[in-house]
């Protein structure tokens, strides 16, 4: 802190003027760090003395704040999207397994519905030359 006092004319009182050339503590408690800005963008130290330098101040320290807060969010969103498309991916792959499962299915019933044809079918005709072979056993022997 520099202090100089001064009397301006003699038949005035002294005058103290007093100035710093750090930042007043209750503009600043502690200077606020704001990594995800560019550097040309980061808030610049106000002018204590104009109270329009320090309301822009605390607005841009506010505005940087708001940035940090979106660009987090944005990064939980984004984070949250690729669970999901990785949800939707393993979805896809178990919709297609049971796609691939069911028409395997429809074959193979197709398939055991035409061996049950052919058993009934071999079945009766066993069954006819059984009864034939009954009626002419000598046919049977020869």
């Amino acid at each position: 802190m520099i202090t100089s006092t001064r009397r301006v004319s003699p038949d005035k009182s002294e005058v103290r003027i007093a100035f710093s050339l750090q930042q007043d503590s209750d503009v600043l408690e502690s200077t606020p760090s704001f990594p995800d800005l560019e550097q040309r963008l980061q808030p610049v130290s106000p002018c204590s003395s104009l109270r329009e330098s320090v309301q822009l101040y605390r607005d841009h320290c506010r505005m940087a704040k708001e940035f940090h807060q979106v660009k987090q969010q944005i990064s939980l969103l984004q984070d949250h999207k690729r669970k999901l498309l990785a949800e939707l991916v393993e979805e896809e792959c178990v919709a297609k397994e049971m796609s691939c499962r069911e028409e395997e299915f429809r074959v193979l019933s197709e398939e055991n519905a035409a061996l049950l044809n052919v058993h009934t079918e071999r079945a009766l005709q066993l069954e006819t030359l059984s009864s034939t072979n009954e009626i002419n056993p000598s046919s049977s022997a020869s």
